[in-house]
């Protein structure tokens, strides 16, 4: 009898220690479906003729469409942000501006930019952001490459014309949920590609392959990706472009990217440039 009320109190403390897992399991699902993921938008004031290198207008039609990926909150700067609540437990920073390494490691915010980086912030850098400036490049190029994995030295060479839009990397998460098609861009020449960083997407300027945006997984843990697409607004208007830089936010912020890609349609509306401002 002894015996039997010792196994049954047994299976009874077994199934109480299966219950509590199954619970403990359940709740840490549901943590992490309700966590927030934070993306920081870095922009600023024009320096283009208009529809082209429209910063902060990109960053908010971006910021549009990360919200239909989930439980995402953006933020959209013109500049670094003044406020320090804009930076608290981001999770990755996208720019879309001038040349990012001068703007983040030799401006008066780049311990932040560090400590961001070192604990494994992502980071997405769009067109002229991708750079570093030609005399800068051997004083700034080690570190802006560890953060980045590549760049383009600005200016070594630059191409305006129509090339498929061809993916390198078809089984990568940025690849996903969209094809190649034709697009119509500024292509920066002679890109500095580092070793341990994935070419993703290449064009042809005339003759000669490019590639144009790279994914690089940091030593740090923190995930990059860089592209010198998107001089003009009309490729953001393209749902294949659109696509391929949202899955590359949420790859950056380490956020699965959908099997279909990130949901990006926006209205006729949203998708719209904002009216030419009067000279």
């Amino acid at each position: 009898m002894s015996v039997l009320h010792n196994r049954s109190e047994n299976v009874r403390s077994l199934l109480r220690v299966l219950l509590g897992f199954a619970v403990f399991s359940l709740m840490s699902v549901q943590c992490q479906a309700n966590d927030t993921v934070k993306v920081l938008f870095i922009g600023k004031q024009p320096d283009h003729p208009f529809a082209t290198h429209m910063y902060l207008h990109t960053g908010e039609m971006l910021a549009q469409c990360l919200k239909l990926s989930g439980n995402i909150e953006t933020v959209v700067s013109d500049g670094w942000p003044d406020d320090a609540a804009a930076l608290k437990d981001v999770n990755t920073i996208v720019l879309y501006m001038t040349p990012a390494a001068e703007f983040l490691l030799d401006g008066p915010h780049r311990a932040e930019f560090k400590a961001l980086m070192n604990r494994g912030v992502g980071l997405v850098t769009l067109h002229w952001a991708s750079s570093v400036h030609q005399k800068n490049f051997e004083r700034l190029g080690p570190a802006w490459m560890s953060y980045l994995g590549g760049t383009w030295i600005s200016n070594v060479g630059l191409h305006t014309g129509k090339s498929p839009l061809r993916q390198l990397a078809p089984q990568h998460p940025i690849s996903r949920g969209w094809e190649e098609y034709e697009l119509h861009d500024e292509y920066y020449l002679n890109p500095t590609i580092g070793e341990k960083a994935i070419p993703i997407v290449r064009v042809m300027a005339g003759d000669q392959p490019v590639v144009v945006g790279w994914a690089f997984e940091r030593s740090d843990g923190g995930r990059a990706f860089g592209t010198t697409l998107g001089h003009y607004y009309r490729n953001f208007q393209q749902e294949p472009f659109r696509r391929m830089i949202v899955n590359s936010i949420l790859w950056s912020a380490k956020v699965e990217v959908p099997e279909n890609g990130a949901r990006v349609e926006l209205s006729v509306d949203q998708l719209a440039l904002p009216e030419m401002p009067a000279r």
